[in-house]
């Protein structure tokens, strides 16, 4: 009667730290991904298009879907530089964080708001993010922002 009562309890034991160590790659992806879009806004708020655009996948594969539907690391900068051309343009970004869905160990969904605050006119919207990791680093590979 032992035995199996043994055998059950170190079953249930390795389940829990299966458990638990998945929780914890998926809270140090969650964090990583976070970081990284805190550190977008924050290069945002200091006017550097540039560094912002660090977060993204630097690639013709790049999709961008706004106003308007493009492909390309480039065409996104030149997108962002166009609508954004001075600080008073980009105003004061801020994020919300709504959801953040493991789709597998490569891939993030991650679902939230934006908002700028600006002298000419405050504007926000949704953002849906598809996060690819790539050489160990999350990266945007899809943005569709509205």
């Amino acid at each position: 009667m032992k035995r199996p009562f043994r055998l059950i309890l170190i079953f249930l034991l390795l389940f829990i730290f299966v458990i638990n160590e998945n929780l914890s790659a998926q809270n140090a992806d969650v964090n990583a991904i976070k970081q990284l879009l805190l550190r977008q806004r924050d290069d945002w708020n200091k006017g550097n298009v540039a560094a912002f655009m660090k977060g993204y996948w630097e690639s013709d594969s790049l999709l961008f879907i706004g106003k308007s539907i493009s492909n390309g690391y480039q065409k996104t900068l030149d997108n962002y530089k166009k609508s954004y051309p001075d600080k008073s343009a980009m105003g004061h970004l801020d994020f919300e964080f709504v959801e953040f869905r493991k789709l597998s160990s490569e891939f993030y969904f991650v679902v939230g708001k934006w908002h700028l605050k600006r002298t000419i006119g405050d504007v926000g919207g949704a953002y849906t993010l598809l996060f690819r990791k790539i050489k160990g680093s999350w990266t945007i590979v899809v943005d569709h922002s509205s």
